[in-house]
């Protein structure tokens, strides 16, 4: 008899304080816990966008951040700069570019990036200045550390950790409920 691995949950588990794209009643909630500065989190970004167009409304997409300071020198800049995107209503935009510009992520650039997002320029850069939002970046590392996360891409299907692979096709068939097709081994 093969022993199964114990599963992993989510803690805390989705709430309205956590930055979600899709409807509330989706079937399928995919949580991530990624890092602006990580390339395998860079991949993964294609990964969800290509998910979110295959499942629609069927899937709700949660982001929290897990800067890996020790490996990535702009993680925490990068994940501060997002949230403080979101206290002007713009998460997403921020979101969506610190992927999409592969790494660049000078503070510089963050600059840039909240300009080009439209955001109040000065209270942006007061509020990165001062790390306004490390609490918030912290709340979400306690939570990646109580949920057992150790790297970035980590994925959580409907509360429990995905330990297979961080492809399309792996994590859609995990998604839709087919687990034979997903218990490979991690890509990295």
């Amino acid at each position: 008899m093969t022993q199964q691995p114990e599963e992993v949950r989510l803690v805390p588990p989705v709430s309205e304080n956590d930055h979600i794209r899709g409807p509330a009643d989706a079937p399928i909630i995919l949580v991530e816990y990624g890092d602006y500065d990580c390339p395998y989190a860079v991949k993964a970004y294609s990964v969800v966008n290509g998910l979110r167009e295959r499942l629609g409304d069927r899937m709700r997409f949660v982001y929290r951040a897990f800067p890996l300071t020790e490996m990535h020198n702009h993680a925490q800049a990068a994940a501060e700069a997002a949230e403080a995107a979101a206290t002007q209503g713009k998460f997403w935009e921020m979101h969506d570019k610190l992927f999409e510009v592969n790494r660049k992520l000078e503070g510089e650039d963050l600059r840039r990036y909240a300009q080009e997002a439209g955001l109040d320029l000065p209270r942006f850069e007061r509020e990165t200045a001062e790390h306004a939002h490390a609490g918030r970046v912290r709340e979400a590392m306690e939570s990646a550390l109580a949920s057992e996360v150790q790297e970035t891409p980590t994925f959580f299907i409907n509360g429990v950790r995905h330990d297979g692979s961080e492809d399309l096709e792996t994590l859609l068939a995990a998604m839709e409920g087919n687990p034979g097709e997903s218990s490979g081994q991690g890509s990295r």
